[in-house]
């Protein structure tokens, strides 16, 4: 009985064999590395899209939310207290993903109003920050046109302009429910902003930003006179001393915290408002600009500098 032998396989199909296999990894690998450059091309346009200047419009619209729409700002009401909620949810939409591209933390603070946290990451995030504060209340019986929109809105501008800039070091963006209302726990609410500080690196700057609308040159406070930012004033502003600008008192954020050991500076246009002072008239707007433009140079100085 004769055997068949096996028809001899073509040299053509056995090259096939081999490359084939080779091709759809290569391939496969071209595809994986295109998918996430592309993807972090599209994040890198979308934080680019997310930028915006700062405009007189801009902070217009804002300055007349906070103090003609939203109004009083504060937990000594149950109308003043929706109005402090509104605040807050204002903030977190204007810098969120729709609009400026942050993830804004919500932390937990006295009576369970929120400290709102935002952060833009620098080349070296374990490095010490810059951290930026300001307040989104008002005192009982006002608008709070001064303490704090004029503030608040220069501090939300500020955020929003520097979305697409990478700076040395991490810029932390945090508001805080209580500050303006005495009758509010304004220690408590420094005490929590204390706990968030204390996961950090010890901070390179701490700016509160208050009262940015009294003209468009920066004064800086601070009863810590080696702070930081005091010695990077130049073409920016002056540096004013504490007992002048909180006209003897120690109640402003800035010496709160500086009786807690940190390094706090305030930055503002004028001095604190005294109790007796009216605080319901909506700063200009091109001057709050002015003074903003000058606080994100500070802010770049400070986390530029050694």
């Amino acid at each position: 009985m004769s055997v068949t032998p096996p028809s001899k396989r073509p040299r053509r199909v056995g090259v096939l064999l081999v490359i084939l296999p080779l091709w759809l990894l290569a391939s496969g690998g071209v595809a994986v590395w295109y998918f996430f450059k592309r993807e972090k091309t599209h994040a890198a346009g979308q934080q680019q899209r997310f930028v915006r200047s700062v405009s007189v419009a801009g902070l217009a619209d804002d300055l007349g939310k906070f103090v003609g729409i939203i109004g009083e700002r504060h937990a000594s009401s149950d109308s003043a207290a929706k109005n402090l909620a509104r605040a807050a949810a204002m903030i977190e939409g204007a810098l969120g993903p729709a609009n400026t591209g942050y993830t804004v933390r919500r932390q937990r603070g006295p009576g369970d109003w929120p400290l709102l946290h935002a952060t833009l990451g620098g080349k070296n995030p374990g490095a010490p920050a810059v951290w930026v504060l300001s307040s989104y209340d008002s005192r009982p019986g006002s608008p709070g046109a001064e303490a704090n929109a004029s503030g608040l809105a220069a501090t939300l501008a500020t955020a929003q302009a520097l979305a697409g800039d990478q700076l040395a070091t991490d810029v932390h963006f945090v508001f805080l429910p209580h500050v303006n209302d005495p009758d509010s726990p304004v220690l408590e609410t420094a005490l929590k902003f204390h706990e968030i500080l204390a996961q950090a690196a010890p901070p390179k700057a701490l700016l509160c930003v208050e009262a940015m609308g009294a003209g468009d040159l920066l004064w800086l406070t601070s009863r810590d006179v080696e702070a930081a930012p005091l010695a990077l004033a130049q073409g920016l502003g002056t540096v004013r001393g504490a007992e002048v600008v909180c006209l003897g008192d120690d109640v402003d954020l800035a010496s709160v915290l500086f009786e807690m050991g940190l390094p706090a500076v305030r930055v503002a246009t004028r001095p604190m408002l005294t109790p007796a002072e009216p605080d319901s008239k909506v700063p200009a707007a091109p001057i709050v600009a002015a003074s903003t433009g000058r606080l994100i140079e500070l802010i770049r100085r400070c986390a530029i500098t050694r």
